[in-house]
Protein backbone atom coordinates (compact mmCIF):
# COMPACT_ATOMS: atom_id res chain seq x y z
CA UNK A 1 0.00 0.00 0.00
CA UNK A 2 1.02 3.77 -0.33
CA UNK A 3 -0.66 6.64 -0.12
CA UNK A 4 -0.06 10.32 1.68
CA UNK A 5 1.14 7.95 4.85
CA UNK A 6 3.47 5.53 3.06
CA UNK A 7 6.05 4.57 5.64
CA UNK A 8 4.39 6.38 8.69
CA UNK A 9 3.87 4.73 11.75
CA UNK A 10 0.59 6.01 13.34
CA UNK A 11 -1.02 4.74 16.50
CA UNK A 12 -5.14 4.83 17.34
CA UNK A 13 -6.65 4.66 20.56
CA UNK A 14 -10.49 3.53 20.52
CA UNK A 15 -9.96 1.86 17.38
CA UNK A 16 -11.55 -1.62 17.88
CA UNK A 17 -14.94 0.12 16.66
CA UNK A 18 -16.31 2.77 15.07
CA UNK A 19 -14.45 6.07 14.28
CA UNK A 20 -11.45 4.52 15.36
CA UNK A 21 -11.69 1.43 13.31
CA UNK A 22 -12.52 3.96 10.18
CA UNK A 23 -9.47 5.49 11.22
CA UNK A 24 -7.09 2.92 11.33
CA UNK A 25 -8.09 0.94 8.31
CA UNK A 26 -7.64 4.34 5.86
CA UNK A 27 -4.43 5.10 7.47
CA UNK A 28 -3.32 1.41 6.49
CA UNK A 29 -4.82 2.14 2.94
CA UNK A 30 -2.66 5.41 2.74
CA UNK A 31 0.50 2.91 3.52
CA UNK A 32 0.79 3.97 7.36
CA UNK A 33 1.81 0.58 9.68
CA UNK A 34 -0.67 0.96 12.58
CA UNK A 35 -0.79 0.50 16.13
CA UNK A 36 -4.84 -0.40 16.59
CA UNK A 37 -5.72 0.22 20.51
CA UNK A 38 -8.65 -1.00 22.06
CA UNK A 39 -9.72 -2.33 25.54
CA UNK A 40 -12.26 -3.86 24.28
CA UNK A 41 -15.14 -2.43 26.86
CA UNK A 42 -18.76 -1.91 26.55
CA UNK A 43 -20.73 1.82 26.38
CA UNK A 44 -20.16 2.23 30.22
CA UNK A 45 -16.40 1.12 30.27
CA UNK A 46 -17.11 -2.10 31.69
CA UNK A 47 -14.37 -4.58 30.26
CA UNK A 48 -16.13 -7.13 27.69
CA UNK A 49 -15.51 -10.42 26.79
CA UNK A 50 -12.83 -9.61 24.39
CA UNK A 51 -10.72 -6.98 22.44
CA UNK A 52 -12.20 -6.14 18.77
CA UNK A 53 -8.52 -5.00 18.26
CA UNK A 54 -7.25 -8.17 16.86
CA UNK A 55 -10.30 -8.21 14.50
CA UNK A 56 -9.39 -4.60 13.48
CA UNK A 57 -5.22 -5.88 12.79
CA UNK A 58 -6.95 -8.90 10.82
CA UNK A 59 -9.10 -6.58 8.32
CA UNK A 60 -5.82 -4.80 7.63
CA UNK A 61 -3.21 -7.52 6.67
CA UNK A 62 -5.62 -8.60 5.08
CA UNK A 63 -6.17 -5.93 2.92
CA UNK A 64 -2.51 -5.81 2.46
CA UNK A 65 -1.34 -3.42 4.99
CA UNK A 66 0.80 -3.60 8.38
CA UNK A 67 -0.76 -3.62 12.39
CA UNK A 68 -0.52 -4.83 15.52
CA UNK A 69 -3.25 -5.35 18.09
CA UNK A 70 -2.27 -3.49 21.47
CA UNK A 71 -5.44 -4.33 24.46
CA UNK A 72 -3.99 -1.88 27.59
CA UNK A 73 -6.06 0.67 29.37
CA UNK A 74 -4.34 4.16 28.03
CA UNK A 75 -5.87 5.87 30.76
CA UNK A 76 -2.84 4.77 33.12
CA UNK A 77 0.90 5.67 33.39
CA UNK A 78 1.18 2.27 32.73
CA UNK A 79 -1.17 1.30 29.44
CA UNK A 80 0.16 4.95 28.05
CA UNK A 81 3.60 4.34 28.26
CA UNK A 82 2.94 0.68 27.15
CA UNK A 83 1.38 1.81 23.87
CA UNK A 84 4.25 4.06 22.50
CA UNK A 85 6.54 1.58 23.67
CA UNK A 86 4.98 -1.06 21.29
CA UNK A 87 5.05 1.25 18.49
CA UNK A 88 8.73 1.83 18.98
CA UNK A 89 9.76 -1.89 19.40
CA UNK A 90 7.41 -2.93 16.59
CA UNK A 91 8.35 -0.38 13.85
CA UNK A 92 11.23 1.20 15.13
CA UNK A 93 9.64 4.84 14.92
CA UNK A 94 6.12 6.57 16.14
CA UNK A 95 4.87 9.31 13.38
CA UNK A 96 1.75 9.90 14.42
CA UNK A 97 -0.86 9.56 17.43
CA UNK A 98 -4.69 9.66 16.96
CA UNK A 99 -6.52 10.02 20.78
CA UNK A 100 -10.19 8.50 19.97
CA UNK A 101 -10.74 6.43 22.86
CA UNK A 102 -13.95 6.60 25.05
CA UNK A 103 -17.38 5.99 26.30
CA UNK A 104 -20.48 7.08 27.62
CA UNK A 105 -22.40 7.41 31.39
CA UNK A 106 -25.03 9.88 30.21
CA UNK A 107 -27.26 11.28 33.52
CA UNK A 108 -28.71 14.46 33.80
CA UNK A 109 -26.43 16.70 36.27
CA UNK A 110 -29.03 15.99 39.54
CA UNK A 111 -29.04 12.60 38.58
CA UNK A 112 -24.65 11.90 37.74
CA UNK A 113 -22.84 10.29 40.15
CA UNK A 114 -19.28 11.19 41.36
CA UNK A 115 -17.92 7.48 39.81
CA UNK A 116 -19.80 8.31 36.16
CA UNK A 117 -18.14 11.85 36.16
CA UNK A 118 -14.78 10.32 36.99
CA UNK A 119 -14.90 7.69 34.76
CA UNK A 120 -16.07 9.73 31.72
CA UNK A 121 -12.98 12.07 32.48
CA UNK A 122 -10.42 9.92 33.04
CA UNK A 123 -11.06 8.08 30.09
CA UNK A 124 -11.80 11.05 27.75
CA UNK A 125 -9.51 13.83 29.17
CA UNK A 126 -6.55 11.43 31.47
CA UNK A 127 -6.95 9.00 28.09
CA UNK A 128 -5.51 11.74 25.54
CA UNK A 129 -3.58 13.68 28.15
CA UNK A 130 -1.06 10.31 29.13
CA UNK A 131 -0.70 8.95 25.10
CA UNK A 132 0.33 12.39 24.14
CA UNK A 133 2.40 13.08 26.87
CA UNK A 134 4.35 9.85 26.23
CA UNK A 135 4.45 10.30 22.73
CA UNK A 136 5.85 13.81 22.73
CA UNK A 137 8.51 13.23 25.47
CA UNK A 138 9.91 10.68 22.90
CA UNK A 139 9.56 13.34 19.91
CA UNK A 140 10.83 15.61 22.41
CA UNK A 141 14.13 13.50 22.88
CA UNK A 142 14.43 12.78 18.98
CA UNK A 143 14.45 16.43 18.09
CA UNK A 144 17.30 17.85 21.39
CA UNK A 145 19.15 14.48 19.70
CA UNK A 146 18.85 16.66 16.05
CA UNK A 147 16.47 14.51 15.01
CA UNK A 148 13.59 16.68 14.33
CA UNK A 149 10.36 14.73 13.86
CA UNK A 150 7.45 15.27 11.38
CA UNK A 151 5.14 14.66 14.64
CA UNK A 152 1.40 14.12 14.63
CA UNK A 153 -1.21 14.33 17.45
CA UNK A 154 -5.00 14.49 16.42
CA UNK A 155 -7.49 14.81 19.40
CA UNK A 156 -11.48 14.00 19.45
CA UNK A 157 -13.59 16.52 20.95
CA UNK A 158 -17.07 16.57 19.88
CA UNK A 159 -19.40 18.97 19.45
CA UNK A 160 -21.09 18.62 23.16
CA UNK A 161 -17.49 20.04 23.71
CA UNK A 162 -18.09 22.95 21.99
CA UNK A 163 -21.76 23.65 22.81
CA UNK A 164 -22.77 21.57 24.88
CA UNK A 165 -25.29 18.91 25.37
CA UNK A 166 -28.22 18.16 27.90
CA UNK A 167 -27.57 14.83 29.68
CA UNK A 168 -24.26 14.62 29.06
CA UNK A 169 -22.69 16.86 31.56
CA UNK A 170 -19.50 14.96 32.24
CA UNK A 171 -18.70 13.86 28.53
CA UNK A 172 -19.17 17.76 27.20
CA UNK A 173 -16.58 19.35 29.73
CA UNK A 174 -13.92 16.04 28.93
CA UNK A 175 -14.27 17.16 25.49
CA UNK A 176 -14.16 20.75 26.13
CA UNK A 177 -11.17 20.02 27.92
CA UNK A 178 -9.41 18.08 24.80
CA UNK A 179 -10.01 21.38 23.03
CA UNK A 180 -7.96 23.06 25.70
CA UNK A 181 -5.14 20.47 25.97
CA UNK A 182 -4.54 20.50 22.21
CA UNK A 183 -4.50 24.48 22.03
CA UNK A 184 -1.76 23.84 25.18
CA UNK A 185 -0.31 21.25 23.64
CA UNK A 186 0.05 23.31 19.91
CA UNK A 187 1.74 25.95 21.63
CA UNK A 188 4.09 23.54 23.58
CA UNK A 189 5.25 21.21 21.72
CA UNK A 190 6.04 23.44 18.04
CA UNK A 191 9.24 23.48 19.00
CA UNK A 192 9.90 19.96 18.79
CA UNK A 193 8.40 19.37 15.55
CA UNK A 194 5.20 18.32 16.81
CA UNK A 195 1.86 19.23 15.53
CA UNK A 196 -1.46 19.03 17.44
CA UNK A 197 -5.06 19.47 16.32
CA UNK A 198 -8.53 18.37 16.93
CA UNK A 199 -11.44 17.40 15.60
CA UNK A 200 -15.20 17.41 16.35
CA UNK A 201 -16.87 14.57 14.26
CA UNK A 202 -20.36 13.56 13.90
CA UNK A 203 -20.92 9.98 12.76
CA UNK A 204 -23.01 6.96 13.74
CA UNK A 205 -20.87 4.56 16.23
CA UNK A 206 -22.28 2.85 19.71
CA UNK A 207 -22.54 6.00 21.62
CA UNK A 208 -24.26 8.19 18.86
CA UNK A 209 -26.58 5.61 18.22
CA UNK A 210 -27.88 5.73 21.16
CA UNK A 211 -27.84 9.41 21.96
CA UNK A 212 -29.08 10.60 18.76
CA UNK A 213 -31.04 7.70 17.41
CA UNK A 214 -33.02 9.40 14.53
CA UNK A 215 -30.28 11.37 13.29
CA UNK A 216 -27.62 8.50 13.21
CA UNK A 217 -29.92 5.65 11.00
CA UNK A 218 -28.18 4.96 7.88
CA UNK A 219 -30.18 5.40 4.85
CA UNK A 220 -31.75 3.35 2.61
CA UNK A 221 -29.43 4.18 -0.18
CA UNK A 222 -27.70 6.99 -1.22
CA UNK A 223 -24.92 8.67 0.84
CA UNK A 224 -24.77 8.09 4.47
CA UNK A 225 -23.58 11.15 5.99
CA UNK A 226 -23.04 9.95 9.39
CA UNK A 227 -21.16 6.73 8.09
CA UNK A 228 -17.75 7.22 10.25
CA UNK A 229 -15.79 6.50 6.97
CA UNK A 230 -16.91 10.17 6.15
CA UNK A 231 -14.55 11.88 9.41
CA UNK A 232 -11.27 9.42 8.44
CA UNK A 233 -10.00 11.58 5.47
CA UNK A 234 -9.85 14.85 7.35
CA UNK A 235 -8.10 12.90 10.22
CA UNK A 236 -5.39 11.19 7.96
CA UNK A 237 -4.53 14.05 6.46
CA UNK A 238 -4.05 16.10 9.47
CA UNK A 239 -2.41 13.10 10.81
CA UNK A 240 0.27 12.98 7.78
CA UNK A 241 3.50 15.22 6.70
CA UNK A 242 1.07 16.83 3.82
CA UNK A 243 -0.41 18.72 7.15
CA UNK A 244 2.53 21.19 7.57
CA UNK A 245 2.01 23.81 9.36
CA UNK A 246 -1.51 23.35 10.45
CA UNK A 247 -1.08 23.65 14.36
CA UNK A 248 -3.59 24.43 17.02
CA UNK A 249 -6.69 24.22 15.11
CA UNK A 250 -10.24 22.36 15.72
CA UNK A 251 -12.02 21.33 12.70
CA UNK A 252 -15.89 20.19 12.87
CA UNK A 253 -16.57 17.12 10.16
CA UNK A 254 -19.70 15.99 9.48
CA UNK A 255 -20.63 13.73 6.26
CA UNK A 256 -19.25 15.41 3.32
CA UNK A 257 -18.59 18.95 5.78
CA UNK A 258 -15.68 20.49 7.26
CA UNK A 259 -15.60 23.35 9.43
CA UNK A 260 -12.79 24.80 10.72
CA UNK A 261 -14.33 26.23 14.32
CA UNK A 262 -13.10 29.72 15.48
CA UNK A 263 -13.47 29.30 18.95
CA UNK A 264 -14.11 31.81 21.82
CA UNK A 265 -13.39 35.68 20.65
CA UNK A 266 -13.97 38.86 22.18
CA UNK A 267 -17.59 40.07 21.66
CA UNK A 268 -18.78 43.56 22.76
CA UNK A 269 -16.86 44.88 25.42
CA UNK A 270 -17.19 47.86 27.71
CA UNK A 271 -13.96 49.28 30.13
CA UNK A 272 -14.91 51.70 32.62
CA UNK A 273 -11.47 52.56 33.54
CA UNK A 274 -12.65 52.03 37.16
CA UNK A 275 -14.39 49.22 39.11
CA UNK A 276 -18.43 49.18 38.22
CA UNK A 277 -20.90 48.93 41.13
CA UNK A 278 -23.19 45.64 40.78
CA UNK A 279 -25.88 47.94 39.27
CA UNK A 280 -23.57 49.63 37.21
CA UNK A 281 -21.99 45.91 36.02
CA UNK A 282 -25.82 44.28 35.65
CA UNK A 283 -26.91 47.36 33.15
CA UNK A 284 -23.81 47.34 30.70
CA UNK A 285 -24.10 43.64 30.43
CA UNK A 286 -27.34 43.61 29.25
CA UNK A 287 -26.29 46.33 26.67
CA UNK A 288 -23.12 44.41 25.41
CA UNK A 289 -25.60 41.23 25.22
CA UNK A 290 -28.12 43.06 23.03
CA UNK A 291 -25.39 44.07 20.67
CA UNK A 292 -23.48 40.21 20.89
CA UNK A 293 -24.29 37.39 18.56
CA UNK A 294 -27.05 34.58 20.07
CA UNK A 295 -24.61 32.02 21.14
CA UNK A 296 -25.04 28.50 19.58
CA UNK A 297 -28.00 26.05 20.94
CA UNK A 298 -27.08 23.31 23.36
CA UNK A 299 -27.71 20.14 21.67
CA UNK A 300 -31.04 18.59 23.08
CA UNK A 301 -32.47 22.03 24.72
Amino acid sequence: MSGICDGRVVVVTGAGRGLGRAHARAYAAEGARLVVNDLGVGLDGAPGPDSPAGRVVDEIRAAGGEAIAHGGDIATTEGAASLIATALETYGRLDTLVNNAGFLRDRMLVNLDEDDWDAVLRVHLKGHFLPLKHAAAHWRAEAKAGRVPVARIVNTSSGAGLLGSVGQGNYSAAKAGIVALTLVAAAELRRYGIQVNAVAPAARTRMTERTFAETMTAPAAGFDAMAPENVSPLVVWLGSAASAGVSGRVFEAEGGRITVMEGWRPGPSADKGARWSPGEAGETALKLLAEAAEPGAVYGA
